[in-house]
């Protein structure tokens, strides 16, 4: 082993911070939230999500109602999606460079400004298609800089032994707001109309606010300053000269936007299924979601059970190619009742394919390199709304329908030509992470 190699081997095994006493509460089953520090800031992020899950209903449904446009879905998703992947690559050199808690207490602070804005044009009467699109380009750059941020943040609230439950309940964190604040969502939408979502958006970033304010953490991330994009470069030479991040991390990027960029659409979907009735429809808009978050979980905890397997790289992409699979028979049903379950799939088989993979790049990743890397692969989750923008404008033409079918066929087209070539990806070994 060279020297270099045995530095970076011995960084990665290093405890991320001091393990913890051993405890026995209520807590001590539950892996990272013994940890009463990383425990405010799940709760704190807990509020911020849901916020984020409420505002993506609430945009969607209120463009759509403006425009009854498939591809001013996909516009306004990429209004936010472009300027969060531009922002998320420099964002990871921030984050390695500054203090990361005063960095996500300044997100948190613009998220809620913005949010307040658009509830108060939006009650007001006077909003129109380019005022969402201006806040979701704002949005889109708080975000760039916030999930690598997070990403690089909460390890050093956790001993590296917490590592694996926290990268699980971080998916719990997305995923279960996914059923919840939807399916709320959707009744409040109906019930109050779209100004109280972003309302309820921007004070759940104001809670996760007040909780960065009373922890206490080191300014891990803080040191001298270097040349922006030499260190973004070697963020990226990191990737690409580790074939498992190389092939894993635009995985990942194909999965979101051609497996999951009916999500952007799905307030077209939720129409044709009620075109006559827009509360029903926007009911079944928030139903739609919490079934795909209901699986999401499901295959969040199903996945903490499959990461000591053996065959844990083809468990992933065979659950990308079930992904698939029911997404094309949720595209081709014209019935809500065959929907739900068909989206519950999709969730469910995401869901093993993207915690598994998270957690294999987490354990792997160099903690000096941690923030970039981490930067890079938050484009993932930026990448479904673009990925609607793609099938947005194939829906002009073809209808929703055929568009998320093939974006789907290219995904089952990608995962088996990686299954095909990526040995190292193919035989990934869960008991070796």
């Amino acid at each position: 082993m060279t020297d270099h190699a045995a530095r970076k081997s011995a960084v990665a095994a290093a405890p991320l911070v001091e393990s913890p006493p051993q405890r026995h509460g209520i807590f001590s089953r539950l892996g990272a939230l013994d940890s009463p520090r990383y425990r405010r800031f799940w709760l704190g992020s807990l509020a911020a999500v849901g916020g984020t899950q409420l505002v993506t209903l609430g945009i969607g449904w209120l463009v759509f109602q403006l425009t009854d446009s498939p591809f001013n879905l996909g516009l306004v998703g990429a209004a936010t999606a472009i300027p969060t992947i531009l922002v998320n690559l420099f964002g990871g050199v921030m984050a390695d460079r500054l203090d990361r808690r005063l960095l996500l207490i300044g997100t948190s602070l613009l998220a809620a400004v913005l949010l307040a804005v658009l509830a108060v044009l939006d009650a007001t009467g006077v909003v129109r298609v380019w005022h969402v699109v201006a806040i979701a380009v704002g949005l889109g750059l708080v975000y760039g800089l916030d999930w690598p941020t997070r990403n690089a943040f909460f390890p050093a609230l956790i001993s590296r032994d917490q590592l694996r439950s926290a990268v699980a309940l971080n998916s719990v964190l997305w995923q279960g707001t996914r059923i919840v604040a939807p399916f709320f969502g959707g009744l409040a939408i109906a019930a109050l109309g779209t100004d109280f979502v972003f309302v309820a958006g921007a004070v759940g970033f104001l809670l996760m606010c007040s909780v960065l304010l009373s922890l206490r953490v080191p300014a891990a991330g803080a040191r001298a300053a270097r040349n922006v994009g030499r260190e973004l470069s070697e963020g990226i030479r990191y990737i690409a000269g580790n074939r498992i991040f190389a092939v894993l991390i635009p995985l990942t990027f194909a999965n979101m936007f051609f497996g999951l960029e009916y999500i952007q659409l799905m307030p077209a979907f939720a129409s044709s299924f009620f075109p006559d009735d827009a509360d029903a429809a926007s009911r079944a808009l928030g139903t739609l979601f919490a079934a795909t978050g209901v699986g999401a979980v499901l295959g969040t905890f199903a996945s903490t059970k499959m990461q000591g397997m053996s065959r844990l790289g083809w468990t992933m992409l065979g659950s990308q190619l079930l992904l698939v699979a029911a997404v094309w028979a949720f595209a081709a049903s014209s019935s809500y009742n065959v929907a739900i379950p068909m989206v519950f799939l999709v969730g469910l088989f995401s869901s093993v394919f993207l915690i598994n993979s998270m957690t294999v790049l987490q354990m792997k990743v160099d903690d000096r390199l941690r923030g970039r890397v981490m930067g890079i692969h938050g484009i993932t989750f930026s990448l479904i709304p673009l990925g609607g923008l793609f099938g947005g404008a194939i829906a002009e033409v073809a209808g929703v329908q055929a568009a998320v079918s093939i974006s789907a066929g290219i995904l089952a087209s990608i995962v088996l030509i990686v299954a095909l070539t990526q040995r190292e990806v193919r035989d990934l070994d869960g008991r070796k992470t």
